[in-house]
């Protein structure tokens, strides 16, 4: 069958998309057959107060060339007419005129430990009907925490690592020309208490699993004092502090998080379905079970008909249209897995029925819906 040019295209390009999609699926099997890499304890949980906290603020950005709040966003106006009061300048807010300036939310995240004078970077977001915070720089803005307290001051030229132009009805813009950063910008100026216990600690885990848990645990007891860890859930280990390290609780946590333990693997399968993307995790195993792709094409075209009168006669020339369906279904094929398929397996299958990235996903979705997939599968 000739597919013609724009046909070996298209098939070209849905070969190497599937050929991508086997290769990552093949790695991920690869990665299912070996053993689950050992990980250092710092990298699958944290202290329970090793946290940051969330700050925000409401500022103004000025500066801008003509691209800020119209005059009909009101909390933008009243914003302006309290920054000049405090400045000693009375002006009505009726007859203010703020198109250079824009009304943003501050926001930045404050991390544990952190001492008075350190730098933070804020990102500035507009919330007004401003055109782009392209060139603005930012008032001193008090940075508030959840108890309503000032923790950071920020000030300082706003970057949006992009540009929005026009001019004649055309337009170009890059990136996201309302929403721009200021590194460095805040000041810490109150410090969050946070203090190292000497004689315990809480460890919470990035990915609550008990099999994790009762890992870390173990490793912990091995490696220090017997019973001196437990793991109360399945995200929640608390650790006793050794008397050899109650003066030295830092020396306690840094050798604690060197210690290496094999955390647990949930069998998982992630799907993107705006990519097409297929991540497998170990442990995936398909029941016995036959998938059968295949696909239905509906083809209709349409055209006139012109229907002459006899010579010399008085008829007219008539046109009518003309429609006609084509309608085509490619043979099922029917592809059996068998218990405790793999990984590997699966993806030969799937590379057996000529499925393409969006019939992966599908099957991968009837497969689940029929109880046959053994894991968990996230659509994200």
């Amino acid at each position: 069958m000739n597919l013609g040019r724009e046909g070996r295209v298209g098939s070209r390009r849905r070969t190497a998309v599937a050929a991508v999609m086997a290769a990552v699926l093949l790695a991920a099997a690869g990665a299912s057959a070996a053993e689950v890499p050992v990980t250092r304890l710092k990298d699958l949980a944290r202290i329970a107060n090793d946290r940051p906290n969330q700050l925000s603020g409401l500022g103004l950005v000025v500066g801008l060339e003509g691209t800020g709040d119209s005059a009909g966003t009101m909390a933008n106006v009243q914003m302006v007419a309290n920054a000049l009061a405090r400045y000693g300048v009375s002006v009505p807010a009726a007859q203010l005129r703020v198109k250079n300036v824009a009304a943003v939310m501050v926001t930045a995240d404050l991390p544990a430990f952190a001492r008075t004078g350190d730098q933070l970077d804020v990102t500035v977001s507009s919330f007004g009907d401003a055109k782009s915070l392209q060139g603005g720089v930012l008032l001193l803005t008090p940075l508030r925490g959840v108890d309503g307290e000032i923790y950071a001051m920020a000030q300082g030229p706003v970057s949006i690592g992009g540009f929005n132009a026009g001019s004649g009805g055309s337009k170009i813009q890059k990136n996201h020309p309302t929403v721009g950063i200021v590194p460095g910008g805040a000041l810490v100026e109150r410090e969050v208490p946070n203090a190292v216990a000497n004689d315990f600690l809480t460890l919470v885990l990035h990915q609550p699993d008990f099999t994790t848990a009762a890992r870390v645990a173990q490793a912990i007891n091995q490696a220090f004092a017997p019973e001196s860890a437990r793991a109360v859930d399945k995200g929640t280990v608390t650790v006793t502090v050794p008397v050899a390290y109650e003066a030295r609780p830092v020396e306690f946590i840094a050798a604690l998080s060197e210690l290496p333990v094999k955390p647990g693997v949930v069998a998982r399968v992630v799907v993107n379905e705006r990519t097409g993307t297929i991540v497998m995790g170990q442990n995936v195993t398909i029941s016995p079970v036959a998938v059968a792709h295949g696909s239905l094409s509906i083809r209709i075209t349409a055209g006139a008909k012109v229907s002459q009168p006899e010579p010399l006669s008085e008829g007219r020339t008539v046109v009518t249209p003309e429609t006609g369906i084509i309608a085509g279904e490619e043979q099922a094929r029917f592809t059996t897995l068998g218990g405790g398929t793999s990984v590997a397996d699966l993806v030969k299958a799937l590379n057996a029925l000529g499925a393409t990235p969006r019939d992966v996903v599908a099957i991968l979705q009837a497969v689940k819906a029929a109880g046959a997939l053994h894991g968990e599968l996230e659509i994200i």
